[in-house]
Parts: structure tokens; C-alpha cells; sequence
């Protein structure tokens, strides 16, 4: 590959200097993401403000065989934005424009730099509703939901990113701008391409653009927290309410670890003689929304909770959700290291799962919260830890593999929103096959031929 000094002088002949940062100081700020235990500094990062300077920068890396890692916010809890060594950061931040929000078509454009809670606001303004919400949302860009395909806490009712995309501006590794998709609710004609770049966390090409599915507004919401002195009657709870074909739109759970730690952060007011606690919300008409919200408090009871918090008004529902909102800032306050994973089994299996997690922590003397959407299977087991202390990480890296070792037992998957990146990688192969594994590289040769967009990250390629 061609030096640092030669291709940093490409880069900066095709492109204005001012979007190309090589300053050390900035660079650290770039060498890792959300997830605990990566750091790379990059050889520059480039913040592009249209698409025409991504093509160009992309032209420049392919030519010379530069590697380049796809970056939002850097909220991403698998590695899958962290640098490899001699790579260049493409941070999309800038390109942060709302285009279109089209009420007839109910659809948003927006480049791929766009703060989801910003695009979610926005579209709410003309009585439209962009559902997922990731607990990053606040922060994290349209661009990186798509990429990592992430979930939140309406998935359960509402679906995840995926289920809103309807077309993507891509860069292709070799420069060259394509569109995928349409405004048409209806659309067979071929293979479905946008859906091969969604949840390809970056090893395909760049997003620039995202073009999105809304929802009217729903007139009525309901919210309650509900608690219970065990594990089982908690996920019971869950399973009998789906079993009566009622679909809130979040089911959350916290365990008494993350509850504890929620009510010191936030004193909210939580009781604390429980193991358990499960966040309902519920929306639509009012009347099916209060009949359906009679039916989950009678299920609850029926399985000896222990307390029924039904809000009155927004005040108090905002109150309650922030419990679950805040718990991995709760967390994270206890160690000087908190690694937040996820892992997903099906619904029927969440008791077990979490009791054999609760069993993990105290065979390897470790402290383990779990929360996480108990609706859709989806839980955040996620240990308190100090990285500096190389004997307790080991404890925590054999934790989760028997963690996801179980969760695969079971019948589910080793992440449900977060991605494989590099945290998840070493742990793919046992998840999908060795099969599919080999089709995934096989995709990836024939779309990224010199193997320079994000390469490392969820699978290697063989020679």
C-alpha cells in the first residue's frame, strides 16, 4: 500500500483541505467507538459534506488500496467503527441535511449524518411518527441505524430500521453513487439490493443517503411498571400477554441489579423488594388501549406481581420509561468499565436465559446487570468490570462465551441490535455456519474486490 504521506497528499489534492484532519489530538478522539477495549488511531479522518467529496475520497482509496472505516456518532457497541492500522475515517456528521419530508407519500430523505432523535422530531412536527428508537438515539445518525440495523424499545410492535428503509444513496467501493430503492410501497422488480447494504455495518460501501417509511402519530399512549418478586413470573407474564394476542409497543425488562442501581442514579421512586421489573407501553385508540392495559394488569396479577405503577398523565409515563432509558448510565456509573452486550433467544426461553446469566456472574465472581426488551426475546446482559485488571477481563471474555453459548443452546442468536463489528466476530461462524459464512465473503469479494471498506469487521476474507 502506498505511504501515509503519499496518500494523505491524494487526498488532499482531490478534495478541500479543510474536511482532512491528521492533528493527533483529533485522531484518539476517532480510535474507538462505544465498545469497551478497542483502540486504533487512524491516519487521518475525512468529514465529507456531499456526496460527490465521498465518491471522490472513495476513488482515491480504491486507486491506492487505502482502507476506509464508515463512522456516525461512534455509538456502536460491537467495534464496528474502530480503525485498523493505516486506515482513514470517513465521519459522515457533516452531511446532516433533512431533504424531504414528503406527508403524501409519508416518507423523510435525509443524508446518512442526520441525528435520529433530530429526523425523528422533525418528522413529527406534520403528525408523523419515525418508530425505532435506539437507546443512542439522542446521539447516534440515520446513516449508522441503517448500517448496524439497529433495534430499540418500540421493535417489538414497531419493527427495526430495516422495516423503514425504502431506498439508500450508496458509494460503492470504487467510487461510484448508486440508488437503491424507491417510494413505492410495492416494488419486486429484481433483487432487493438496499436490503444487502442494511446491517452490513460499513463492509459494502457508504451510505449518504436514507430514505424512510413513517407512521401517523398514534392519538393515545399508556405506560406502567410492573414488578415482581422473581424471574419466572416476570417472563411468564410477557409470554402470557403475547399468548393473548396483545402486541405493546415495548415489553422491558430490568433485573433487581439494574433497578437498584436506576433508583440511586435517578431516584424515580422504584420499589425495591422485587427481582424484576417490566416497563408496558401501549398505543393507539384510547379504548383499545385502556381494554388491552385491563387485560395485562389482570395477567400481571394472575402471576403474583408485586406492584402496578399505571401512569396518569405523560409526566409520570416519562418517569417510569426513564427507568428503563437510563439504566446503562446507571450502570456505568459503578465501574470504571461497563461492556453492554446482547444476545437474543426466543421468548419462550428468557427465564432460563437469564437465570443461567444471574448463575454465570456468581460462578465467575463478576457483576452482571441484565435489562433489555423482554417483548422481543433481546437481552443486555452487561458487566461492571475494570479493563485495567487483566484477571477479571479474562473472567469476563470466558463470562460471555458461555453466555452466547447458551443463548445459541437455546435456540437464539448472539446479537439481536448491536452488530458483530469485531466484538461478535469470533463468535459468528458458531451462529450462522460455516456456510453462509462463506457466502458472506463471497458477497463481499465480488462488491469490494481490494477489500477497503471496513475490512476486519464481521468477517475475514480468505485468500
Amino acid at each position: 500500500m502506498t505511504s501515509n504521506h503519499d496518500f494523505l497528499a491524494r487526498f488532499k489534492k482531490a478534495l478541500p483541505q479543510s474536511i482532512i484532519i491528521t492533528e493527533k489530538e483529533t485522531l484518539l478522539t476517532y480510535g474507538y467507538d462505544g465498545t469497551a477495549g478497542f483502540l486504533e488511531i487512524p491516519s487521518a479522518v475525512i468529514f465529507p459534506k456531499t456526496v460527490e467529496e465521498v465518491s471522490a475520497l472513495v476513488r482515491v482509496a480504491y486507486e491506492l488500496g487505502v482502507p476506509l472505516i464508515p463512522r456516525g456518532a461512534g455509538t456502536g457497541l460491537s467495534g464496528g467503527s474502530v480503525p485498523i492500522s493505516n486506515a482513514v475515517v470517513v465521519c459522515l456528521t457533516m452531511m446532516d441535511k433533512i431533504i424531504e419530508i414528503d406527508t403524501k407519500n409519508l416518507t423523510i430523505l435525509a443524508e446518512s449524518g442526520v441525528v435520529t432523535q433530530k429526523l425523528a422530531n422533525e418528522a413529527s412536527k406534520v403528525g408523523l411518527f419515525y418508530p425505532p428508537d435506539p437507546g443512542s438515539m439522542a446521539v447516534s445518525t440515520i446513516g449508522g441505524n441503517v448500517a448496524e440495523n439497529s433495534g430499540g424499545l418500540r421493535g417489538l410492535k414497531y419493527g427495526v430500521t430495516r422495516n423503514y428503509v425504502m431506498g439508500l444513496e450508496i458509494v460503492l467501493p470504487d467510487g461510484e453513487v448508486n440508488w437503491l430503492g424507491n417510494k413505492c410501497v410495492k416494488d419486486v422488480a429484481g433483487l432487493s439490493l438496499k436490503d444487502v447494504f442494511i446491517g452490513s455495518e460499513g463492509t459494502l460501501g457508504i451510505i449518504t443517503k436514507v430514505l424512510l417509511k413513517l407512521l401517523p402519530v398514534q392519538p393515545y399512549k399508556k405506560t406502567m411498571l410492573v414488578t415482581f418478586p422473581d424471574m419466572d413470573r416476570a417472563a411468564q407474564s410477557v409470554s402470557d400477554i403475547i399468548a393473548s394476542k396483545i402486541i405493546p409497543c415495548t415489553l422491558e425488562f430490568m433485573d433487581f441489579t439494574t433497578i437498584k442501581c436506576v433508583e440511586d442514579y435517578a431516584k424515580i421512586g422504584l420499589p425495591l423488594d422485587c427481582q424484576g421489573a417490566v416497563l408496558i407501553e401501549s398505543d393507539g385508540h384510547k379504548a383499545v388501549v385502556d381494554e388491552e392495559f385491563e387485560e395485562m394488569v389482570a395477567i400481571c396479577k394472575r402471576n403474583a406481581c408485586k406492584h402496578v405503577s399505571v401512569a396518569a398523565n405523560d409526566v409520570e409515563a416519562n418517569r417510569l420509561a426513564s427507568a428503563r432509558r437510563t439504566a446503562f448510565s446507571a450502570l456505568a456509573r459503578i465501574r470504571p468499565t461497563t461492556i453492554l452486550e446482547d444476545a437474543t433467544v426466543p421468548r419462550s426461553e428468557l427465564a432460563e436465559f437469564i437465570r443461567f446469566i444471574q448463575a454465570t456472574a456468581r460462578k465467575h465472581n463478576l457483576l452482571i446487570g441484565v435489562f433489555g426488551h423482554m417483548g422481543d426475546g433481546n437481552l443486555h446482559p452487561t458487566v461492571l468490570t475494570d479493563e485495567r485488571d487483566n484477571e477479571e477481563m479474562n473472567r469476563v471474555h470466558t463470562a460471555f462465551e458461555e453466555i452466547f453459548d447458551k443463548a445459541l443452546q437455546l435456540g437464539g442468536t448472539i446479537t439481536g441490535e448491536h452488530g458483530v463489528g469485531l466484538a461478535k466476530k469470533p463468535f459468528l461462524a458458531k451462529a450462522v455456519g460455516l456456510e453462509n459464512i462463506r457466502l458472506m465473503q463471497s458477497l463481499k469479494k465480488v462488491v469490494d474486490p481490494k477489500n477497503i471498506m471496513n475490512p476486519g469487521k464481521v468477517i475475514d476474507l480468505q485468500d
